[in-house]
């Protein structure tokens, strides 16, 4: 089931509408850690400031510019790490296009979904972007104190997290946030596998920027594999 709906998904890249969520992605994304990563220096080179007093050596003029180059190279080294984290968050909010091309191409019998309120796509993104980013950086120590078994972990945890988000954000468009909920838990443990399926290729570079498309993709056939109802009810009040 789970790389059946993969391999489908890979299928459809060439979708126009697959490459064009993937290009708004990867702009938003870009420009995203751009800017961070400009506004980290300035306010690194604000804090030092022109000049500096060190004792016994004096003032030293150099020192904002060593500081300035050495937070940019260490942002440029997170911005590799969290690339695929950020888009994959920011690609979020478009699911709905994705999600959209694949039931065209695959279910052409649905009725129509209901639109998920852009207000909520963009709480939803950032809170994603949240828990995404902020359990990669925590997650570095424990790559640190467990070196060799650092890819296991990234793919474990990012696997929960991208099944868990992917599978929630393609279920609210047919069912709504309660039961979306609900049959998330209920088939949590088939969710991490097919989430680790999509975590793996993150570590492969330029094929792990198609990741977000292709688990937008994978989680909608798997939505209507475990989900096959028509039409879906929506009765359920949302929280």
């Amino acid at each position: 089931m789970i790389l059946d709906a993969f391999f489908r998904s890979l299928g459809q890249l060439s979708d126009p509408r697959f490459r064009r969520v993937f290009l708004t992605g990867i702009i938003l994304t870009l420009a995203l850690l751009i800017g961070t990563s400009a506004g980290f220096v300035w306010l690194i080179g604000w804090i030092v400031g022109e000049e500096t007093t060190l004792p016994l050596i004096g003032e030293v003029r150099w020192l904002n510019d060593l500081a300035s180059w050495g937070s940019a190279l260490l942002l440029a080294v997170l911005s590799i790490f969290l690339m695929v984290p950020v888009a994959s968050a920011i690609t979020s909010m478009f699911l709905e296009t994705v999600a959209q091309a694949v039931e065209d191409e695959h279910y052409p019998r649905l009725g129509p979904a209901e639109r998920v309120p852009f207000g909520d796509a963009l709480r939803d993104t950032i809170n994603f972007l949240g828990v995404l980013v902020g359990a990669n950086i925590v997650a570095l120590i424990l790559y640190v104190l467990f070196a060799p078994f650092a890819p296991f972990i990234f793919w474990a945890l990012n696997g929960f997290l991208l099944g868990r988000e992917y599978f929630t954000l393609a279920a609210i468009r047919r069912v709504g946030r309660t039961k979306a909920r609900a049959l998330r838990n209920r088939h949590s443990i088939r969710i991490w596998v097919a989430g680790i399926l999509m975590a793996v290729p993150l570590s492969i570079p330029l094929l792990n920027l198609l990741i977000p498309i292709l688990g937008a993709a994978t989680f909608t056939h798997l939505f209507h594999r475990l989900a096959p109802q028509a039409p879906y009810d929506r009765t359920s009040p949302d929280p």
